[in-house]
């Protein structure tokens, strides 16, 4: 609607997990060198948590894509609220491999040919599952199980967990020590600063084809403070700014623009509240308040496109 007017050749704030769009910050050029190297090392465990919104999907996605001239097959669980032969069957048939048996037996039997298969074919395996903090504490220990399938020197499947700070209290858990002791590396996103979620949005802006700057910098420090810095709300509040900036026919973003969507979101009546951790600070997990772990209550009502990057 508004990309004719503003003459941009794609949205750049979409709600999808895009890589073209990812902007690489410090913090987000280790998380995703972490990555790669878990996988194309053969870790086994890597584990990445990040606030809601911080960018954990389209890291994945990415770092996934930088696989694409190497032999690398993906198992991608988005839905980790599964029982575990669901789960099996899930990652077999994303796998490529049409189960045999509806078994537990008779599926990991079955996954672990195919794996000694892709090793002796230089081929990595791995299985990426999203919304991690949402797994059973029955299908975790199922998860940690599958780091057994390997050789006498060689992880056969690699595993990366992604979730939400909780996942990391989940992982302290002693019922789940086994599991903890397993993971090779942790990769963690973070909110933004106020310099880069300028930059942040003139990048996706430029990527998107934009020939002038449609924020004004005032807008743009409007937008980090009713954002938090959590890039998937500056993606709203951009989006829906220059669905105004089009109504009113105004070529540049203003304050008063940002003003009125974040009322309408009421970002500011109900401030959206994140975890130390996201915010950069340093403060352990293990330290938060009550009220720092009520994660993004401002955005706890349906929005569009609510998935976590």
């Amino acid at each position: 609607m508004y990309k004719s007017f503003f003459k941009l050749q794609s949205s750049p704030f979409g709600t999808s997990p895009d890589p073209r769009f990812l902007y690489m910050m410090p913090h987000t050029r280790e998380a995703l060198a972490c990555l790669e190297y878990g996988i194309s090392a053969r870790k086994g465990f890597t584990v990445l948590t990040g606030e809601v919104g911080t960018g954990k999907t389209t890291l994945l996605r990415r770092a996934l894509s930088s696989f694409s001239n190497r032999r690398v097959s993906t198992a991608f669980v988005f839905n980790p609220r599964l029982e575990v032969l669901d789960f099996l069957e899930f990652v077999l048939t994303d796998f490529g491999i049409v189960p045999g048996a509806r078994t537990k037996s008779g599926m990991l039997l079955q996954l672990n040919r195919w794996l000694i298969e892709r090793f002796r074919m230089e081929e990595t395996c791995v299985v990426v599952v999203d919304e991690a903090q949402n797994l059973s504490w029955e299908l975790l220990e199922e998860i940690r199980l599958l780091t057994n399938l390997e050789t006498s020197s060689e992880k056969l499947l690699q595993i990366v967990l992604s979730g939400q700070p909780e996942l990391e209290e989940k992982l302290r858990h002693p019922s789940v020590r086994q599991l903890r002791q397993r993971v090779s590396l942790w990769c963690r996103t973070q909110a933004l600063t106020e310099n880069q979620t300028h930059a942040y949005v003139t990048e996706r802006l430029r990527i998107a084809g934009a020939s002038w700057q449609l924020f004004s910098p005032e807008s743009l420090e409007l937008i980090h403070r009713c954002s938090r810095g959590i890039p998937r709300i500056i993606n709203l509040l951009c989006e829906h700014s220059l669905i105004l900036a089009y109504v009113e026919q105004v070529q540049q973003v203003t304050p008063s623009i940002v003003e009125s969507v974040a009322t309408e979101l009421e970002l500011e009546t109900q401030p959206f509240m994140v975890s130390s951790v996201a915010l950069g600070n340093g403060t352990s997990s293990s330290s938060r308040s009550a009220t720092e772990n009520n994660f993004m209550a401002g955005f706890s009502r349906e929005t569009p496109g609510r998935q976590d990057r």
